[in-house]
């Protein structure tokens, strides 16, 4: 039987195929990095499964995480999230989304790409940990979180930010037992 990581429900299909082929594998691509930070502050209080669960909703909702037309998105595609039952209706983190994705923008611009600046934190390294006990923020979210914040972006506290950084792939943190280790 193959050994996973010990938070990973064997009898959840979608659990397990994130965790098998995309958690911790290192993500350049903007879009896939959009996607990624719109889930991760959608997941805010929740559970990671429900945000899965609802992932392909929210592909369709969003536009396929399309960052120039989320951050043109109006009081009528507003409207139209709030009302669509197949995603997480908070009103809060729809306006986050679509902040974030305008902060996004000017960063691209600065930057060349999203992924060029935040894979500048870690020096386009991955970062593996090597012990049992798996944070929920480190000195890295801390700084990202804040450089975040102080630019606009919403929902980016450090356990956000941290949790990003494990489904992008800059921190690779598969316990030690696990087959991905």
């Amino acid at each position: 039987m193959i050994k996973r990581c010990s938070w990973v429900d064997l009898k959840s299909d979608i659990y397990v195929k994130y965790h098998d082929e995309e958690w911790g594998v290192p993500k350049y691509d903007d879009r896939d990095l959009f996607e990624l930070l719109v889930l991760e502050s959608f997941q805010a209080g929740l559970a990671w499964i429900t945000v899965l669960k609802k992932r392909e909703a929210f592909r369709k909702a969003f536009d396929n995480f399309d960052v120039n037309k989320v951050s043109n998105y109006d009081e009528k595609k507003i409207s139209e999230l709030l009302n669509n039952e197949k995603i997480i209706r908070s009103r809060g983190k729809i306006l986050a989304a679509i902040n974030n994705a305008k902060i996004f923008i000017e960063i691209q611009k600065e930057r060349g790409s999203f992924s060029n600046y935040i894979w500048s934190f870690s020096e386009n390294k991955v970062i593996k940990n090597y012990s049992a006990n798996i944070p929920t923020k480190t000195d890295l979210s801390d700084l990202i979180s804040k450089d975040l914040k102080k630019r606009g972006m919403k929902y980016v506290g450090t356990v956000i930010t941290y949790s990003y950084l494990q489904a992008i792939g800059i921190v690779n943190d598969h316990e030690i037992t696990c087959f991905k280790y």
